[in-house]
């Protein structure tokens, strides 16, 4: 990390102390709002990419919100938050770059204003309420630097009626490990058919990898979750997909899953569209796509048959209660 921004008002926060601390040989840059240099128009996002900033800064105003419909794991109350803006990863298909003019992270420091707001949010409601982390980042790709974890499981392992998802790609896995596992918290994996993810999710762990990482977890007792979304089309879909399925029954107890989504891939039109000037030759996005209430996704047959040729193979393998189907 070249570059360190950091907003005037997190300088003295103990976070951004012990977070400066990793990159003393970075330009430390302070400023005054975040957004002056995560919105500024006129940015290069893949060059960006290549050697992203870090911006640390105090995250005001609305934290918890709630999730868009079908984005859910069976609970009531459902909502997410974002401790941090973009991702480490360089997936082709990402809504984030279609979202972001930067492809900078954003890494907001007061994490204690979260845990209040979800504290507060949780007390609203006389049942369970899920809260999901992982809808703007990655949730333990960076945890390393920002030890996001510990102050989550902190703050869930008082709260026994929230339920906190990870959703992660990632292997950085050892703060679970080195704690004992919380019945609330469930750490679900994003997972594809290998040939997509050498092909489509760039910097990504294996599939080898992140199986590996759900093995450990399982066996140290922590709640894990399947998230085949999105679904990305190819000419022998049939194949790779059932060869995921194949994989990934064999390596997991999958009696022991707490749940299983799927969805197909979709964007909102104007993403798709700077996703389209950013990545001209991608053969993920030349694939038949065409709009349909507001998304670009595949056209419904093509879709029916993806759902339909995943719907069979896990019903082979997994409980009705276990399946979640995303909108």
């Amino acid at each position: 990390m070249d570059t360190v921004y950091i907003e005037r008002e997190v300088q003295s926060h103990p976070r951004t102390e012990r977070i400066c601390q990793r990159y003393p040989n970075a330009r430390h840059i302070l400023i005054e709002r975040h957004t002056d240099v995560f919105n500024a128009r006129s940015q290069d996002f893949r060059q960006q990419k290549s050697n992203p900033a870090l911006i640390l800064a105090h995250k005001a105003g609305k934290r918890i919100h709630a999730t868009p419909p079908g984005y859910h794991v069976g609970g009531q109350h459902n909502y997410y938050f974002s401790h941090m803006l973009n991702c480490v990863y360089d997936c082709r298909y990402c809504f984030l770059q279609g979202m972001y003019q930067s492809a900078n992270h954003v890494v907001y420091v007061n994490s204690e204003d979260f845990m209040q707001d979800i504290t507060s949010t949780a007390a609203r409601h006389d049942t369970d309420s899920w809260f999901f982390s992982g809808y703007d980042c990655d949730s333990l790709a960076l945890d390393p630097i920002t030890r996001f974890v510990d102050d989550c499981l902190e703050h869930f392992e008082q709260l026994p009626h929230a339920w906190l998802e990870l959703r992660t790609k990632s292997t950085q896995i050892r703060p679970l490990l080195a704690r004992a596992p919380l019945p609330n918290v469930v750490v679900a994996y994003s997972l594809s058919p290998q040939a997509i993810v050498a092909a489509e999710e760039h910097g990504t762990p294996s599939l080898a990898k992140r199986l590996d990482a759900l093995q450990r977890l399982q066996a140290h007792g922590w709640k894990v979750g399947l998230r085949f979304d999105p679904l990305l089309y190819a000419e022998n879909f049939e194949e790779l997909y059932g060869e995921l399925f194949d994989t990934v029954f064999a390596a997991l107890d999958i009696a022991a899953v707490h749940s299983v989504s799927l969805g197909v891939f979709r964007l909102p039109k104007g993403f798709h569209k700077k996703l389209l000037r950013l990545y001209p030759k991608a053969r993920l996005l030349a694939a038949p796509i065409e709009p349909r209430e507001g998304m670009m996704t595949y056209p419904e047959e093509t879709e029916r048959r993806m759902r339909h040729f995943c719907q069979s193979r896990l019903d082979t393998a997994i409980r009705p209660d276990q399946f979640f189907p995303c909108s």
